[in-house]
């Protein structure tokens, strides 16, 4: 369901959103290219729907998932395990994960409206 807009297209609740929530280190050395990485892993995943990121000191990453079913594939595939220790021994400083589902949603995209 990812479209490649910076803001995620999500189908009618219930869903669900993993908040990932992190300090970088100093260390940054092949981050970017573990990050790309990550996402096009994802994107193929079932039962992924899309995310949305922002970094201005703290990053924040939101990736939305069909089910808690779908999630657990994702924290159990063996490359982004991999990737999750490297996290923890080299780029972050800091970070926090939290799941919440989905009950409402609803938006506005202006070229929706013109």
């Amino acid at each position: 369901m990812d479209t490649g807009d910076p803001i995620a297209v999500t189908p009618e609740p219930p869903y669900y959103a993993v908040i990932f929530t992190s300090l970088l280190s100093p260390d940054t050395e092949g981050y970017g290219e573990a990050a790309d990485r990550m996402f096009e892993l994802v994107k193929g995943m079932p039962g992924y729907l899309g995310a949305e990121h922002a970094r201005d000191g703290v990053g924040i990453t939101v990736a939305y998932f069909r089910d808690e079913e779908a999630i657990a594939a994702w924290r159990e595939h063996p490359e982004h395990a991999e990737v999750r220790a490297r996290g923890r021994k080299q780029w972050y400083d800091a970070f926090e994960l939290r799941i919440a589902r989905v009950e409402r949603a609803y938006g506005f995209r202006r070229s929706e409206v013109d």
